[in-house]
C-alpha cells in the first residue's frame, strides 16, 4: 500500500486501525520546508496513538493561507517527504482551507495540532476550526508544543538573511 492516500483509502485504513484495536491520531497543515521542529512534533503525535495519518494542505489552499510565493514545495513532494518519515502512516492532500471535513469523515481518536492554537475556545491563541467536530463525536484534541526557534517561518527568514 502507498503511503499517499486518498479520503477513501484512509478511511479504509482508520477502519484497519480500529479492527486491530488501535487508535488513530490524525494531524494537518502545511509542512513547506519540511525541518527538525516538524519531525519532533510527528514523532510526539505519533506517540499517542497506533497510526499518524496526516492531511496536507494542497498548494491552492496554502497560497490562500501562506500568501503569494508559498508554498515553496509543490503538496505532492510534501507529501511524498512526510511520507518517509518514520513516525508516519500514511498521508493525504486536501485542498480546504480547514481539516473541518477530514476530520469528519476520518473521526480520529485523537486530532493533534501545534502548541499555537487556543487550548479551549476562546483562549488568547489562535482559534482551533477542528476543535467542534472532533469534540462532536468523542475524539480528544492534544496540542503540542513546538520544538523552539524551529519553524518554516524562522527558517525562510534566516535564508532570505545570507548574503549573496
Amino acid at each position: 500500500m502507498s503511503r499517499i492516500l486518498t479520503l477513501s483509502e484512509a478511511v479504509a485504513f482508520r477502519q484497519s486501525v480500529h479492527d486491530a484495536g488501535g487508535a488513530l491520531v490524525l494531524t494537518n497543515g502545511h509542512f513547506d520546508l519540511l525541518h527538525v521542529g516538524h519531525l519532533d512534533y510527528l514523532e510526539k503525535a505519533r506517540a499517542l496513538g497506533d497510526a499518524l495519518l496526516v492531511a496536507v494542505n494542497g498548494d491552492a489552499s496554502t497560497t490562500r493561507l501562506k500568501g503569494a510565493g508559498r508554498p515553496l514545495v509543490p503538496a505532492h513532494e510534501r507529501a511524498r517527504l512526510l511520507a518517509a518519515l518514520a513516525p508516519v502512516s500514511g498521508v493525504l492532500i486536501f485542498e480546504a482551507d480547514t481539516a473541518i471535513a477530514v476530520v469528519e469523515t476520518l473521526r480520529p481518536d485523537i486530532y493533534v495540532k501545534g502548541g499555537d492554537y487556543a487550548p479551549v475556545p476562546g483562549a488568547d491563541a489562535k482559534p482551533l476550526p477542528e476543535r467542534a467536530p472532533v469534540e462532536a463525536y468523542g475524539g480528544r484534541v492534544v496540542l503540542i508544543d513546538y520544538l523552539p526557534g524551529h519553524s518554516t517561518s524562522e527558517l525562510i527568514r534566516r535564508v532570505r538573511a545570507l548574503p549573496e
